[in-house]
């Protein structure tokens, strides 16, 4: 069984043809899921989606490219709405240096409030790192995110941050980028990373995997990384499923549970 640890099916782009998708990724071995809220919109969104299927759960946080749009009465939503039973982890947030919208101090502040936050809540983080390694590591020291630890979302930074991470109790996740002709770096960290820190995602409807790059992505992909995995580390598919879905359940304290009906 497959768990893709970080979806966005929650997206519009999803509404026209969203029961297929969960259709196609069933019967790619899909049997975990997680949706990702990431503002107002997305984050109400989460919630008729995980009340509805068992076998996918929410992440809800605000992310580090609109944390200038965030406001008090944002925040307080996303710590009633942690309390829900189907809520996993609080993400992703953390910091984009790549695009202008919002003043890197904005972003620290609201990265921080959120990790104290998570902290309280008791849940793991699922953080969104762009153009801003240092200070990513910086502020997660200074809150001690390490009680709560995490995923490293989408990971793109070689091996000596992976280990900074890693120090700090995340997990290292690898998307459909892992496959892209030009990723040597990640598939260099990925060999490194040890398995027993590995997750794999599709950030989907983003980042599609070869050879559907450019295209809408969607969680039956989440095989190719898979597969892609499973050749950087010379062992069989079916032991990066067991391995990869074994640390998600410990990453996000799911309990197991049968595959899904």
């Amino acid at each position: 069984m497959l768990f893709d640890t970080h979806t966005h099916i929650n997206d519009e782009s999803f509404d026209e043809d969203f029961h297929d998708v969960l259709t196609r990724a069933e019967e790619a071995g899909v049997g975990r899921m997680i949706v990702v809220g990431v503002d107002r919109s997305t984050i109400k969104r989460v919630f008729p989606i995980i009340d509805r299927h068992k076998y996918i759960y929410g992440a809800i946080g605000w992310n580090p490219e609109d944390a200038i749009d965030m406001t008090e009465d944002d925040f307080q939503m996303i710590k009633q709405e942690l309390s829900h039973p189907g809520i996993v982890a609080l993400g992703e947030i953390g910091l984009d240096y790549h695009w202008d919208k919002s003043p890197k101090k904005v972003q620290h502040d609201v990265f921080r409030r959120q990790i104290r936050l998570a902290k309280e809540a008791g849940l793991p983080l699922i953080i969104h790192n762009r153009e801003a390694t240092e200070d990513v590591v910086r502020i997660l020291r200074e809150e001690h995110a390490e009680t709560v630890g995490g995923v490293m979302h989408c990971y793109s930074d070689n091996w000596e941050w992976a280990q900074q991470f890693i120090d700090l109790n995340f997990f290292i996740s690898f998307g459909g980028p892992l496959t892209f002709k030009n990723a040597q770096l990640q598939r260099e960290t990925a060999a490194q990373v040890p398995l027993d820190r590995l997750l794999i995602e599709t950030d989907c409807p983003f980042l599609s995997p070869h050879p559907f790059r450019g295209k809408r992505n969607e969680p039956a992909r989440v095989r190719l990384v898979a597969e892609k995995l499973a050749e950087i580390k010379g062992m069989p598919l079916d032991a990066i499923e067991k391995i990869t879905t074994e640390n998600a359940l410990s990453c996000f304290r799911i309990q197991a549970l049968p595959e899904n009906d």
